[in-house]
């Protein structure tokens, strides 16, 4: 385990978890977790959140930290996904569920609808259009979903951007869907 990222608020606040160094992880830098969580009201007690493209978990392990009722962790790499379960562990964390899948193909089965989803996919693949048109029928009513890219991405029809940030070469927002 090479890197290290604080968690900002909440049960777990001023925590670290850990996550290995040789994968091309991006953590959610602190000030920006800080905005995301002033934007989405601090608390998220009881909610519903899947951290899409999990990483070094710092957006599901934030959520949880700040009373989600159950956040579902998705993470393709064995590796990466066994150093989430160890963070869980040593956090005591049991409202997690961590799945070790592929993204899309994760959307394509899951039949679970979620208050907030967190978007931070691999830079250079293109990720966020293929998964914002999967995410319908996920998102519950006056849900969120939280994006980051490398360039602010052109929204399809249906979504609305509601805040909106950027933080060195990373863009990042919080939108709605309005049809659903």
């Amino acid at each position: 385990m090479d890197n290290r990222v604080r968690i900002v608020g909440g049960e777990w606040r001023s925590r670290v978890i850990r996550f290995p160094g040789k994968f091309d992880i991006r953590p959610t830098p602190d000030r920006v977790r800080e905005t995301l969580f002033n934007w989405l009201g601090q608390t998220l007690y009881g909610k519903k959140c899947l951290d899409l493209f999990a990483g070094s978990g710092a957006l599901g392990f934030e959520a949880a930290s700040r009373g989600a009722g159950k956040v579902t962790m998705v993470e393709k790499n064995r590796d990466v996904a066994q150093s989430l379960a160890e963070n869980a562990r040593a956090l005591g964390c049991d409202r997690l569920d961590l799945v070790c899948r592929d993204a899309l193909e994760f959307l394509d089965s899951d039949s679970g609808v979620y208050d907030v989803i967190f978007l931070d996919p691999p830079f250079g693949r293109n990720y966020l259009p293929l998964v914002l048109k999967k995410l319908v029928g996920h998102v519950a009513e006056n849900g969120r979903v939280y994006f980051e890219a490398e360039t602010m991405p052109e929204l399809p029809s249906g979504w609305t951007l509601l805040k909106s940030g950027k933080a060195g070469k990373v863009n990042y927002g919080l939108m709605g869907h309005v049809a659903f």
